[in-house]
C-alpha cells in the first residue's frame, strides 16, 4: 500500500467517557488503517466501541467524550491538531456521516430537499438548482418513491425506511473521500435494503470513495466490506479481509457472533376455534387526515392470548399504521379493533386508564422515545406511578426490579440519562416502560432493529420468557424474517395495506408461498460474501428485475360484528 493509496490511518485511539466517578476509558487503543475506494466493517455488541470509533475517525467525539491519546490521519494531515472551524470545513464535504436514527437527524421544520441540498451549497460543491437535481438523481438510484417529488415532503411526511434512504443521498452529495456508514439499513425491510445495499456499493467504487459500515448484521457485511474489524469492549478482537474472516474467525468471540440466530421458539398448540382472542382487528380502514389517500384497506387478523404474531412486509406496507390504529393514535374510518371481546373506542383519548394500561408499545427508535432531560427512574417510574399508583420506596424498588429483568445492573443505570446509554441500553429501556404498566398485551415496533445479534438474541428469549410467565402477547411489527423464524407463532404479511397472506408460521413460510412473500423470503440476505452480486444478477436476468411482483388482493376478510364508524 502506497501513502497515495492510505487515505485514513488511525494509530492508538484512546477515548475516554464522563461518568459519576470521572473520566473512564472506554476505547483502548485502537488502529485502523483504509485505502481509498475500500471498505472496512466494523462488529461488535451494543456499546462495543463501533460508532464512537466511527465518529473519531471525522475528529469528533459525543457530548460527555473525549478523544484522550491516540493519531487520526486523513490524507496526510492530522485531524486532531486541527481546530474546530478545520475539521468542520472537511465534515460534510470530503467526510460524510450516514446516522442510524434518521428520524432524529432531521430538521421536522424543514422540507426534504432543501436539507439534502444544504451540504452541497454551504461547502460551495454545488448551486442549489445542480445540488436539487442530484439529489432526485440519488433519490431515484436509492429506490424512493416519487423521486421527483419526495425531496418537497417534511421529514413526519415519509417512512422510517424512506428517511434513511435521504440522508444516505445527503451523506453522498458532495462525493467525499470518506463515508462513515453508522448502520445505514437497521430501519430497512429487506427487498429495499437490497436497492440501497446495492447502490451504496456501486456509489462506493466509481467514485472511489473508501466508507466505514458500523453494522450489527453479518449478512449485511459480508455484502459489504473488504475487511473486518471485531470489537468488544473499546477493544479490538481480531481484523482479516472478508472472506477469512468469514470463514476461518481466529477468536471464540468472534466465532460466537458467527453461531447466533440459532434461537427457535417453542411450537405452542393449536389455537381453538372457541377461543377469543386477546386481539382482534376486524375490517379496519384508515387515512391520515380527513382528505387524505386511504393507507389500510379492510385489514383483519386476530391475536391469541400467550401468542406473538409477526407483522411483517417492506417500508411503507401499512405494519406501523396498523399498529398505530390498534393503539388508538389513528383513528379508523371503517371496522372496528375488540381486546378480549370488547370494542376498544377509535381514539386513545376516549379509552380509560384501565384500557390504556392493558395495550402498552415498545417503539422502533429508541433515541426519539426517551426524554433526554429524565433520568432512567424517572422513564420507569411514571407508568408505575400513573398506571399502578406507586410511589416513594416502592417505586424505587419496582425500578430496580424492572432494571435487574431487562439485564441492566440498577446500581449503575438507575440515575443515569439516555444520552449515557448505547442504543441496545435504550431499547431495554423502552421494553421496561412498557413492562411497568404490566399489559396482557404489547406492540413490539421493530425493536431488536437497532441491536446486534447477541443482543437481539437474548432481548427475543427475554420477551418469551416473559410470555411463558405473564401470558403476554405480543404483535411483533419486523422486516427482519430471521427474528420472525426465532419468535413468531403467526404470520401476517402486508403489501399497500393489504393483507395479502397470514397463517401460522409454519403455513406462511411453507411453499408454496405467495408471490410477495416469495420475495421477501428471496430477499434475506446470506452469509456468503456472493450472495448479493448473485441475487442481483438473477433479478437482472429475470423479467422486471423482480420488480414483477404486482399489487395484491386483500387474503380472503372475515365477516366482521362491526358497523362502518
Amino acid at each position: 500500500m502506497t501513502d497515495n493509496d492510505l487515505l485514513l490511518n488511525i494509530k492508538g485511539l484512546r477515548i475516554e467517557a464522563l461518568s459519576d466517578d470521572g473520566w473512564n476509558e472506554i476505547v483502548h487503543g485502537v488502529d485502523l488503517t483504509l485505502k481509498r475506494g475500500e471498505v472496512m466493517g466494523l462488529i461488535g455488541e451494543s456499546g462495543a466501541g463501533k460508532s464512537t470509533i466511527g465518529l473519531a475517525a471525522m475528529g469528533f467525539t459525543r457530548d460527555g467524550c473525549r478523544i484522550s491519546g491516540g493519531s487520526v490521519v486523513f490524507d496526510g494531515e492530522e485531524l486532531l491538531e486541527k481546530n474546530e472551524k478545520q475539521k468542520q470545513a472537511l465534515r460534510g464535504s470530503r467526510i460524510a456521516y450516514v446516522a442510524q436514527s434518521a428520524a432524529s437527524s432531521f430538521n421536522p421544520a424543514h422540507r426534504l430537499i432543501d436539507q439534502c441540498c444544504e451540504t452541497a451549497v454551504l461547502h460551495n460543491v454545488l448551486d442549489r438548482d445542480t445540488a436539487r437535481d442530484e439529489a432526485v438523481e440519488l433519490y431515484e438510484k436509492l429506490r424512493l418513491p416519487n423521486p421527483g417529488e419526495i425531496g418537497f415532503r417534511y421529514p413526519h411526511q415519509v417512512s422510517g425506511g424512506q428517511l434513511q434512504r435521504v440522508m444516505t443521498a445527503m451523506a453522498m452529495s458532495c462525493k467525499p473521500d470518506l463515508i462513515i456508514f453508522d448502520e445505514p439499513t437497521t430501519a430497512l425491510d429487506v427487498t429495499t435494503q437490497i436497492e440501497v445495499l446495492s447502490a451504496i456499493r456501486d456509489i462506493v467504487r466509481q467514485f472511489n470513495t473508501a466508507a466505514i459500515y458500523i453494522t450489527h448484521d453479518l449478512a449485511v457485511v459480508a455484502q459489504m466490506a473488504d475487511k473486518i474489524k471485531v470489537l468488544r469492549y473499546g477493544n479490538e478482537v481480531e481484523e482479516a479481509d472478508t472472506r477469512i474472516m468469514l470463514s476461518d474467525p481466529k477468536e471464540e468471540y468472534t466465532r460466537s457472533l458467527w453461531a447466533v440466530r440459532s434461537h427457535r421458539s417453542v411450537e405452542k398448540p393449536a389455537v381453538k376455534d372457541s377461543d377469543v382472542p386477546i386481539i382482534s382487528i376486524q375490517n379496519i380502514s384508515a387515512s391520515y387526515g380527513s382528505d387524505g389517500p386511504r393507507v389500510l384497506h379492510d385489514v383483519s387478523f386476530d391475536i391469541h392470548k400467550g401468542r406473538t404474531v409477526a407483522v411483517v412486509g417492506e417500508s411503507g406496507s401499512g405494519k406501523s399504521t396498523t399498529a398505530r390504529c390498534l393503539s388508538g393514535l389513528l383513528p379508523i374510518s371503517e371496522g372496528c379493533i375488540l381486546h378480549n371481546g370488547e370494542e376498544l373506542p377509535i381514539s386513545s383519548k376516549q379509552r380509560s386508564k384501565e384500557q390504556l394500561r392493558e395495550l402498552q408499545m415498545i417503539y422502533q427508535i429508541a433515541d426519539t422515545a426517551l426524554n433526554p432531560k429524565q433520568r432512567i427512574c424517572d422513564i420507569i417510574g411514571r407508568p408505575l406511578q400513573f398506571f399502578l399508583g406507586l410511589r416513594g420506596e416502592e417505586k424505587k424498588a419496582r425500578v430496580r426490579e424492572l432494571l435487574t429483568l431487562i439485564e441492566l445492573d440498577p446500581d449503575i443505570y438507575y440515575s443515569r440519562y439516555p444520552t449515557e446509554l448505547s442504543g441496545g441500553q435504550k431499547q431495554r429501556i423502552g421494553i421496561a416502560r412498557a413492562l411497568a404498566a404490566e399489559p396482557d398485551f404489547i406492540i413490539c415496533d421493530e425493536i431488536t432493529s437497532a441491536l446486534d445479534q447477541l443482543v437481539a438474541e437474548g432481548i427475543l428469549k427475554l420477551l418469551e420468557r416473559l410470555q411463558s410467565e405473564l401470558g403476554l402477547s405480543y404483535m411483533f411489527i419486523t422486516h427482519d424474517l430471521a427474528t420472525v423464524e426465532a419468535i413468531a407463532d403467526d404470520v401476517v404479511v402486508m403489501q399497500y395495506g393489504k393483507v395479502v397472506e397470514a397463517g401460522t408460521k409454519h403455513e406462511v413460510f411453507r411453499p408454496p408461498h405467495h408471490p410477495y412473500t416469495e420475495l421477501l423470503l428471496s430477499s434475506v440476505p446470506d452469509m456468503n460474501p456472493d450472495w448479493l452480486t448473485g441475487l442481483l444478477q438473477q433479478r437482472a436476468a429475470m423479467d422486471g428485475s423482480g420488480e414483477s411482483v404486482k399489487r395484491p388482493e386483500a387474503s380472503n376478510p372475515k365477516e366482521s360484528v362491526c358497523q362502518s364508524n
